[in-house]
């Protein structure tokens, strides 16, 4: 059974089922801390037509242990020299968090953030973003999804990465009968994520598995083409890291898209799109030039008298000018007698019979 669920995802802003693939830009720690970076890849993502930017938004003693904080962090990509100052480095306060909200809103593109733990949620919540995130980190957090789904009354957008099919399923059915504006996102958190490991089939599994959701991709390979596979076959909301260079310091440089490469993506996902169609099978109209010309009909294969009761030897099948009966019809002619004289290879009308 297909996905067949639709619904409001951000103001006027539909996804699911005969809607466009809605598409996030994940900023989420690319801006290296600086609230000015932050604000020049809101207005770029909103220049490439991005549905929506997102970030990250944590409470750093409401989601790491203080051992977890107090770890040396000796990575490239450390901004501090625990786990604890790398992260308080990269992240926003609530003020600087509204300042950004109100940029993106007078760029005229969506704002939200994952809620990476309890207070972060009702920080969210209280600003108002149209939708909550939830990171595949938070998939098996039964107390967040819950809160988020019966005190939120926004509708949710759920990472599925680390997770077996077990765990989708509880998390799915813990969320679906308190909020049914839920998006699942396929989703593998590893960066970037090796080929082999995209598998692109689970969207088709989510589909059937979840129909009354909304069924997407989350991506962190490297290039754009595995996500353009991802929406042709089903992803209605695509999630793809956002950096304005790949060379710059952080985790999720590597596997995020530069702006060309966004633009790209976009366009074509749009042409996609349009060249998915319909499920009616019709003869097109672009197509009648070629037709004209090459179309073939059913045409005498002798000299055929008036009064001949039609059989397989009286007939061929060849491109004619003028047209006839088109070649299809052939078995249908059989049996039916001439009621003119035709010569060899002309083209029947059903004029030419009784």
């Amino acid at each position: 059974m297909a996905a067949t669920s639709s619904f409001e995802l951000t103001p006027n802003r539909y996804v699911g089922c005969n809607q466009p693939c809605f598409v996030i830009a994940e900023i989420g720690q690319n801006h290296c801390g600086s609230i000015d970076l932050a604000m020049r890849m809101i207005k770029l993502a909103a220049e490439l037509n991005c549905d929506c930017v997102k970030f990250q938004k944590s409470y750093l003693n409401a989601k790491f242990t203080r051992s977890a904080l107090q770890k040396p962090y000796s990575s490239p990509h450390s901004f501090g020299a625990t786990y604890g100052e790398h992260k308080a480095a990269l992240e926003f306060s609530e003020e600087q968090f509204v300042t950004l909200q109100k940029y993106a809103f007078n760029e005229g593109i969506a704002f939200t953030a994952s809620a990476m733990d309890k207070k972060a949620l009702e920080f969210l919540c209280k600003i108002n973003v149209p939708f909550i995130k939830i990171g595949s980190g938070d998939c098996n957090n039964w107390p967040l999804l819950k809160q988020t789904a019966e005190k939120c009354n926004k509708p949710i957008v759920l990472s599925t990465g680390m997770q077996d099919f077990t765990v989708v399923k509880q998390a799915y059915e813990l969320i679906a009968p308190l909020n049914h504006r839920l998006c699942v996102l396929h989703c593998v958190s590893s960066y970037p994520t090796p080929d082999n490991d995209v598998h692109l089939n689970v969207i088709k599994h989510y589909s059937n598995a979840f129909p009354s959701s909304v069924i997407g991709y989350s991506g962190h390979e490297n290039g754009i083409e595995i996500s353009l596979a991802a929406v042709a076959i089903g992803a209605k909301v695509l999630e793809r890291h956002f950096t304005l260079d790949k060379r710059m310091k952080g985790t999720d440089q590597k596997c995020s898209l530069e702006p060309n490469e966004f633009k790209q993506l976009i366009t074509s996902i749009r042409r996609i799109e349009t060249a998915m169609g319909t499920q009616t099978k019709a003869r097109r109209e672009s197509e009648m030039e070629c037709y004209r010309k090459l179309g073939k009909s059913i045409v005498t294969a002798k000299t055929i008298e008036k009064g001949t009761t039609l059989n397989d030897e009286h007939l061929d099948v060849k491109v004619s000018q003028p047209p006839g009966i088109e070649a299809q019809h052939l078995y249908t002619l059989i049996g039916r007698k001439t009621k003119n004289n035709l010569d060899k290879e002309c083209p029947i009308q059903y004029s030419d019979l009784e």
